[in-house]
């Protein structure tokens, strides 16, 4: 998830007797807390950028180098999809509660980047690395901010790139990424009643049917590319141009920059076409012209299918599929098949203790 500033515009925009005490509650639910005397700080540098990770243990005991390894992990995937990581300093804010698991991340643009995110105390390495959500809202971090209406792209965005990202990190499988794409993307598709992206907010059309819309402009992108470009090539292009999280763009602003990056109008057209209408996705001809077989436990992907190279490439990128066509399985060794062009690896830089 992502941003809470239009959700606290709306209250301050109300008028309250007691408004001064009421806009402290609201802060005090929703804005990040100061850090305590006692929270540790460890700095991770990852290429030019630097993450402060401050760790909050008034609720419960947290494995530090558990939390750091799946900071660096999450980094890593970014990077490894982006090309860099997003933005040039993070502030990120772990709070332990008694339990286990990740739950409710949050993203700001504030102070060039900021994620709050709560993790359980008794969480395992096994379900640190298993996580998805701290993937999920760095990678908010590398577009523009979004008017309300445009939400979908937001969300969507991170849903898509989210599992691919983490493969070409070597921390996730294709095969697992189908798995949970085949099972999920039906849940973006348009139901009765639906006004299009820019106008229906269910929770299905905001994430899966953002995701949907990011799936099918990759494997359009590399349709008409022939395979050299995809839908991270426009991604790289918007945050080339300046447009990260801090940056408040409209959606054309976005889609043309990354059309351009692309070489292909296929953002803004797939836009004219879904924003205002309901558009179904034939999701089974998809998966069959990719080469993604069966479901769950039985699918299988296979190397015959007219698009199996872009599928390859849509999860490993260019030089990753051609390695894969070679003999590499998809998503399997990905840091060895791209060796040439590795991104680099989130660094351990010190640890202070915060004095305010």
């Amino acid at each position: 998830m992502v941003r809470m500033e239009p959700t606290l515009g709306l209250f301050a925009r109300a008028r309250f007797l007691f408004l001064p005490l009421f806009l402290s509650a609201i802060l005090i639910l929703f804005c990040p807390n100061p850090a305590k005397a006692d929270d540790v700080t460890s700095t991770l540098v990852v290429g030019a950028s630097r993450i402060d990770v401050t760790i909050d243990t008034s609720q419960s005991p947290i494995s530090q180098p558990d939390v750091m390894k799946w900071v660096q992990n999450a980094a890593e995937s970014v990077t490894a999809y982006y090309g860099r990581f997003p933005v040039p300093h993070l502030t990120l804010r772990v709070i332990s509660f008694d339990g286990s698991g990740v739950q409710h991340g949050m993203t700001w643009a504030r102070g060039g980047g900021l994620i709050r995110i709560r993790v359980g105390g008794k969480t395992s390495p096994a379900e640190f690395a298993d996580d998805w959500m701290l993937t999920h809202e760095m990678i908010h971090l590398a577009f523009p901010s979004m008017a309300d209406e445009h939400h979908w792209i937001e969300e969507g965005l991170s849903v898509y790139v989210e599992p691919i990202a983490r493969i070409r990190a070597g921390h996730w499988t294709a095969l697992q990424m189908w798995r949970d794409l085949v099972r999920d993307m039906p849940k973006g598709q348009p139901q009765e009643g639906d006004a299009g992206l820019d106008h229906t907010h269910t929770w299905g059309r905001t994430y899966w049917g953002g995701a949907l819309f990011a799936f099918v402009a990759d494997v359009q992108i590399r349709k008409q590319t022939k395979n050299k470009k995809g839908l991270e090539d426009a991604l790289r292009g918007i945050l080339d141009a300046g447009g990260d999280i801090r940056e408040d763009w409209d959606i054309e602003k976005a889609l043309k920059t990354g059309d351009q990056a692309a070489g292909v109008d296929v953002l803004e057209k797939l836009y004219a076409a879904w924003k205002d209408k309901p558009v179904q996705v034939d999701l089974g001809t998809m998966w069959k012209e990719l080469g993604v077989a069966g479901s769950g436990g039985a699918l299988t992907l296979q190397e015959d299918a007219p698009l199996s190279a872009v599928r390859q490439a849509l999860v490993m990128g260019t030089a990753g599929a051609k390695a894969a066509r070679a003999g590499a399985p998809d998503g399997q060794n990905f840091r060895a098949a791209n060796s040439a062009s590795a991104s680099p690896r989130a660094v351990f830089a010190g640890r202070t203790m915060r004095s305010e």
